[in-house]
């Protein structure tokens, strides 16, 4: 089987010789070496990563499918590889390079006699690669989720009031990481409250009190792939208004796992969420996208929006997470994880959806 390496060199455009990426994802992705800094110069024939002296050790032990440069100078190695390889035209990964990256990198292809090609031609053929999963890398979402929902019903037994949200959230991260996670996929929302009905709203000292609704928006990651879920709880009393808009959220969720199946488009997803809830009365308070693709990035294509056309494919994991948000009162949300499979989706969430009082 050819590398991903490989295939993206088989993949580049025939007004391009070479590719350049330095993100650290993308980096990842193709090489499976984890680092902080490096660049991976892909050609039609040989990739080649160049590394500073604090990776090059470990870079020729782990990195796969390609050459270890170790740099004293970047721009000395760099400028002796692309000389030797011919190169002329070599993509910028353009999502990655800020323009104080792009100006240092036409310097260096300018003394080696190549042109730095500034388009989104790369991320695109990158995301077409990445927005399919493996099984492989399904299983380490899988396990991801696996120890996000451990630790989550772990926590909850521990939430009394008083609690406050950073409290909450910093046990949940010390679970997550205990059961085996590499760390969080995002700083965790947990959230209580009137603070609720802020969709990315940021645990601070606010106390659990009775009446609340608790939301939690969270993940894990395992091999550097996240996982990515949210459950809204009660906290003692709640009222009709609180449970009428819970049970609207949660069927709208339930219709949106239904839409996702082998070739629908995002937007239908999203409309089947999303419309359910307008009906319901609550136009205007659910204003995020229905969901998002999922893996080594917690936010990768597709967009499960109103505007997404992207159709959907076996193989894709994606977030169904419809919400009701009501300024300055309480807000809800749910949020599964899936894989698209050719008659429908794998829900790699179990916890109960429905309305639980702790």
């Amino acid at each position: 089987m050819s590398s991903r390496l490989a295939m993206l060199g088989e993949l580049l455009p025939d007004d391009a010789d070479g590719a350049l990426i330095i993100s650290n994802e993308n980096r990842r992705y193709f090489t499976d070496f984890v680092s902080s800094l490096g660049h991976l110069l892909v050609t039609r024939k040989e990739s080649y990563l160049f590394v500073d002296s604090r990776y090059s050790e470990a870079a020729q032990k782990q990195a796969k499918n390609c050459k270890v440069i170790p740099c004293k100078r970047l721009s000395d190695e760099m400028t002796e590889i692309i000389r030797q390889n011919q190169l002329k035209n070599i993509l910028l990964e353009g999502s990655a390079f800020t323009l104080n990256d792009c100006a240092w990198m036409e310097k260096i292809f300018e003394k080696a006699g190549a042109n730095a090609v500034r388009t989104n031609a790369l991320d695109r053929l990158i995301n077409q690669m990445r927005i399919i999963k493996t099984a492989d890398e399904a299983e380490k979402m899988r396990r991801a989720q696996m120890i996000t929902e451990k630790a989550l019903t772990e926590t909850l037994q521990l939430v009394r009031e008083g609690v406050t949200e950073r409290e909450i959230a910093l046990e949940l991260e010390f679970k997550m990481r205990k059961m085996g996670a590499d760390g969080v996929s995002f700083d965790l929302i947990v959230l209580a409250g009137a603070k609720t009905s802020m969709p990315h709203g940021v645990p601070g000292d606010n106390r659990v009190k009775n009446g609340d609704f608790l939301l939690f928006d969270i993940g894990a990651t395992v091999d550097g792939y996240h996982s990515d879920m949210t459950r809204t709880y009660a906290f003692g009393n709640v009222t009709a208004e609180q449970k009428r808009a819970y049970e609207t959220v949660r069927k709208a969720q339930l219709y949106g796992l239904e839409a996702v199946t082998d070739g629908v488009s995002c937007d239908y997803v999203d409309n089947a969420a999303r419309s359910y809830i307008y009906q319901a009365g609550y136009e205007g308070y659910f204003g995020h996208s229905t969901g998002h693709g999922v893996g080594l990035a917690i936010h990768e294509e597709p967009s499960v929006s109103p505007n997404s056309d992207v159709i959907l494919h076996s193989g894709m994991v994606i977030t169904v997470e419809p919400g009701i948000y009501l300024p300055g009162r309480f807000g809800v949300r749910i949020e599964d994880m899936v894989l698209v499979t050719r008659n429908g989706c794998m829900n790699l969430a179990s916890l109960s959806k429905e309305l639980t009082i702790l």
